[in-house]
């Protein structure tokens, strides 16, 4: 039995004919200490793959158990770190942590947890900006916050949903170091949403893209692509000029283009909504 099992998991919303699927058929099997990535074109459902894991809504078909039990609404051993920081802005970054640590470990003393807290902000490289409120950080700092107030919760499994999706190239370059340093340290079982081939390459054990919708299907998972040949830690200047990286990132970059092709392919008419006319409706090739 796997850490963390998806079995013919599903999802739709709506009813009737306003019924929409957006995943069907999700089996995923990840292993305790395993780094995961979850790869897929925008709008294809990852956001609600990671709300399932971390139960914030139900499936509609299928399981997800972690550690064998079934996952029934939220819970702290499953840590989500979401693409906007979540920070409460009249609160230092030290307090922000602080929220998470008195709710949790409410039994340990005061001492204790201010050390916890002091630990997390030194493992994310913010020893010295505790007392900042986050209008006084950078956006990659208000992730780091942000990444440093999970993990303190100690949670069993950490859930990334595109955490690096609203920075800048060199910044989000630079906390993906940081997340390969902290799971080096730390170990924890991750599952990481992205629609970034080298995000996934350079952070993953494994990559599972996720397949768009077709006719109304809803999107599943595609073939696992495993990263073993690149050993850890991870360089991205070495990496760029890796044999077995380009091979895996070539080999990504063709499934997606084959299966956007297949997917346009196979669709028989298309329709266009213009401001006050009828549909219109055409056949394509």
């Amino acid at each position: 039995m796997a850490f963390l099992e998806l079995n013919g998991v599903g999802k739709g919303y709506g009813s009737g004919s306003k019924r929409v699927e957006v995943l069907r058929d999700i089996d995923l099997h990840v292993e305790e200490g395993e780094f995961v990535a979850v790869l897929g074109f925008s709008g294809t459902g990852k956001t609600t793959l990671i709300s399932l894991i971390a139960g914030l809504i139900e499936p509609d078909a299928g399981e997800i158990l972690l550690r064998g039990k079934k996952v029934d609404g939220p819970g702290p051993g499953r840590g989500v770190v979401f693409q906007n920081y979540s920070l409460l802005p009249w609160l230092t970054a030290r307090q922000n942590i602080g929220l998470a640590v008195d709710h949790l470990f409410s039994d340990w003393d005061a001492d204790k947890r201010a050390a916890h807290i002091d630990q997390h902000l030194k493992m994310v490289n913010l020893a010295a900006a505790g007392s900042k409120l986050p209008k006084e950080l950078s956006g990659g700092m208000r992730q780091r916050v942000s990444v440093a107030r999970t993990l303190a919760m100690n949670p069993d499994i950490l859930l990334l949903d595109e955490p690096l999706g609203a920075l800048d190239a060199l910044t989000r370059g630079s906390l993906q170091g940081e997340i390969a340093r902290i799971w080096a340290q730390d170990k924890k079982t991750v599952v990481l949403i992205t629609n970034d081939p080298d995000e996934a390459i350079f952070l993953a054990d494994r990559i599972f893209p996720l397949t768009p919708a077709v006719d109304g299907e809803g999107a599943t998972l595609g073939p696992e692509f495993g990263v073993e040949n690149l050993p850890r830690p991870r360089d991205k200047k070495r990496l760029n000029e890796n044999a077995d990286y380009k091979h895996l990132r070539n080999r990504i970059t063709k499934y997606f283009m084959d299966v956007r092709h297949e997917q346009r392919k196979n669709i028989r008419h298309e329709e266009v909504l213009l401001p006050d006319l009828r549909p219109v409706v055409w056949e394509t090739a």
